[in-house]
């Protein structure tokens, strides 16, 4: 049976990167370049090869067994790369070739690149582009009749030859019998005294086979990477394609050149995403929301009709129709029930709200299950942590925390329990008590002039030994 098998070429070092990370593992729009090369190539092929060398176990940790390795330990060109991965590869069927550092190519490119190779029937199709600046690419040399004839690189080009625009952009389909005798004939005899992977197609057409190209209609999508401002311009052109297909499926962003969405996430149609707003992560949100401005959501799931305004959560699951901020700290493992408020200055951890429940600002919760229609007043503080160990606080429904409270935990405070403004509870509360916990006021007239007096006196020396 013919398979079809892809072969990542991810073993260069990358120095121009100036990084302790491997090149392939730089992230864009939240996930490393490799991995997005990778999704593309599994629109296309059952098999997924990535050859490793510099700091090949960093990528192999990353990826684990979700795709195969082979390993190159001497970077001799991107033939002997391939050969490395020789014996991986299908006994009958096509190789597709890949360079780890191009993320941007898309499913949509390489299925037109897999038709074209299949409506021809190519021994091997070359991934082409036309660019304005052609330096430091490989040209594709045709003969008088436009077939082609060889791939040249930058350094072993002549004048005439690099006046050519349409370049090699790195990506290949071979078949893979050609493929292997090429591999096998291959040899360095070049400026580099590498085993160039281009060579392969000169000899492929020695051997009588069809070699013809697929031309990109944009050569921005075969970008590779090579240093931090090719990075940067890929992250650019990424999160383009991402806002553009999120506006597409009836999402408002405001302004799209401030709005960063990472591949993956997703948002459902009529919410609006505002300026300075940052989706991470596996997140998802519902329709009708309001997210930002000036906002970063991680890994959260939202539902419909959230309004989110400059605040930050991680790990949350969210419901429908609550609100949150601003300037509000949701943190991993709080979860928040329908219609609840968060209020500002208001930070949540590893706590469930019930529906209906408010916490308006300038408060601590924290490893607490929290009731239904439960009223938290401004300043309140669940005091989880005694040092050593965190400890639970549960809250019954309809309860109301008085402002400035201390819920010294574990404690419960029980449904329709009132805790009095100002105190601080260390024993449970039964339901519908009301809980008091204060010291006793003693007012002494006169004595506030004596400290004021005092302060002022102290001021004066202080400036005096100033001058």
């Amino acid at each position: 049976m013919e398979k079809m098998a892809a072969v990542i070429l991810a073993a260069g070092e990358g120095k121009r990167m100036k990084s302790q990370l491997p090149k392939v593992l730089h992230p864009i729009c939240g996930r490393p370049m490799l991995e997005h090369v990778i999704e593309a190539a599994k629109s296309i092929c059952s098999e997924i090869i990535v050859v490793v060398g510099h700091k090949g176990e960093e990528v192999k940790n990353f990826f684990a067994d979700t795709v195969f390795y082979a390993e190159q330990k001497e970077q001799l060109g991107t033939a002997h790369a391939v050969m490395q991965a020789k014996s991986l590869l299908p006994a009958k069927g096509s190789v597709l070739i890949l360079c780890g550092d191009t993320p941007l190519l898309t499913a949509e490119t390489l299925q037109g690149l897999l038709q074209t190779f299949k409506e021809t029937e190519a021994a091997a199709t070359i991934l082409s582009a036309r660019v304005p600046d052609p330096y430091g690419y490989g040209r594709i040399i045709r003969d008088a009749s436009g077939n082609v004839q060889k791939i040249v690189e930058e350094k072993d080009a002549d004048s005439k030859e690099r006046a050519v625009t349409e370049i090699n952009t790195g990506t290949y389909l071979f078949e893979v019998n050609y493929l292997r005798r090429a591999l096998s004939e291959v040899n360095n005899d070049n400026a580099q005294r590498e085993y160039y992977l281009t060579d392969c197609i000169a000899l492929i057409l020695q051997y009588g086979g069809i070699v013809n190209t697929h031309l990109l209609s944009d050569y921005r999508l075969a970008l590779g990477v090579n240093d931090r401002l090719q990075l940067a311009e890929a992250q650019q052109l990424m999160q383009e394609r991402i806002n553009r297909q999120l506006m597409e499926a009836g999402v408002t962003l405001i302004d799209p050149k401030s709005t960063y969405v990472d591949a993956g996430v997703q948002v459902s149609q009529d919410t609006i995403l505002m300026p300075q707003t940052f989706l991470k992560g596996e997140t998802r949100i519902g329709s009708g929301c309001v997210i930002g401005p000036n906002t970063e959501i991680t890994d959260c799931r939202i539902g419909d009709g959230v309004v989110i305004r400059h605040s930050v959560a991680t790990g949350c699951i969210i419901a429908d129709k609550v609100t949150v901020g601003p300037y509000a700290h949701l943190r991993p493992e709080t979860e928040l029930k329908t219609g609840v408020k968060i209020g500002d200055f208001v930070e949540i951890k590893k706590s469930s709200l019930g529906s209906g429940s408010k916490v308006a600002h300038l408060a601590y919760i924290g490893d607490a299950q929290v009731g239904q229609d439960v009223n938290i007043g401004a300043g309140a503080i669940v005091v989880n942590y005694d040092g050593q160990n965190k400890h639970q606080t549960i809250i019954g429904d309809e309860a109301f925390i008085g402002c400035n409270s201390n819920l010294v935990a574990p404690v419960k405070i029980g449904k329709g329990a009132f805790v009095a403004a100002g105190s601080t509870i260390a024993r449970d509360v039964p339901e519908g008590a009301l809980a008091i916990e204060r010291t006793q006021q003693v007012n002494k007239d006169g004595l506030a002039r004596r400290f004021l007096e005092k302060k002022a006196a102290k001021n004066d020396e202080s400036r005096q030994e100033k001058e």
